[in-house]
């Protein structure tokens, strides 16, 4: 099972040592055990939480090539945060800002940091509180956490000043781009989802106000 989950991982997410295999592991460990005590993700994807969440998360490390300065907004159950943290540990000066307003999730972000030992920063506020506290980082990224347009509106400090975007996307996401397009122009690669055939990975930079 774990060669078979290991192998899976490396698909999905390039070249992973089996050191940081072994570290999402243990995350996934504790994520069970918390999300039988607050809501973390939807009880109907617990089953299936390796795939539908974690490996979900784990695809944009290819995408986020060796950068070491992340952001993940509205970081909730711990994804895509949690499991970039657990994925850059391994670089030296790498680190994630991981932030979220709903008090009890973010306390479940920080005992899994400092569980894990992390090197990551939780910040237990709303995103408009932090704009000015967290310098641009090299990629932002956000999961099931609104439409596009208001995405795009909560990320523009940070992706105006150089940073780029790695927005998790499910069927819809044509509507959204077009709904974004009134007030937004930006540069946009669309990629396919490694683990949900209708979903993608929405690649922003150069965001810049119509």
């Amino acid at each position: 099972m774990k060669t078979d989950a290991y192998a899976r991982l490396q698909e999905v997410a390039g070249p992973v040592s089996r050191e940081t295999f072994d570290k999402l592991i243990a995350f996934e460990t504790v994520f069970r055990k918390w999300a039988q005590r607050i809501n973390l993700v939807a009880p109907s994807t617990l089953d299936d939480a390796w795939e539908r969440h974690i490996l979900d998360s784990a695809q944009i490390l290819r995408l986020g090539g060796s950068a070491k300065s992340w952001l993940d907004i509205g970081s909730g159950g711990g994804f895509p945060g949690l499991i970039i943290a657990s994925m850059i540990a391994e670089r030296a000066g790498a680190s994630i800002d991981l932030v979220e307003s709903n008090r009890k999730k973010a306390g479940f972000l920080q005992a899994v940091v400092g569980e894990l030992r992390l090197p990551a920063r939780v910040h237990a506020k709303r995103i408009e509180d932090v704009h000015g506290a967290i310098r641009a980082p090299e990629i932002l990224s956000a999961r099931a956490l609104a439409p596009l347009p208001l995405l795009l509106q909560l990320s523009a400090p940070w992706l105006q000043a150089g940073t780029t975007a790695l927005f998790h996307k499910g069927r819809d996401y044509r509507q959204e781009i077009e709904d974004s397009a009134h007030q937004w122009g930006f540069d946009l690669v669309e990629h396919p989802s490694l683990t949900d055939a209708q979903g993608v990975i929405l690649e922003i930079r150069n965001l810049r106000r119509i």
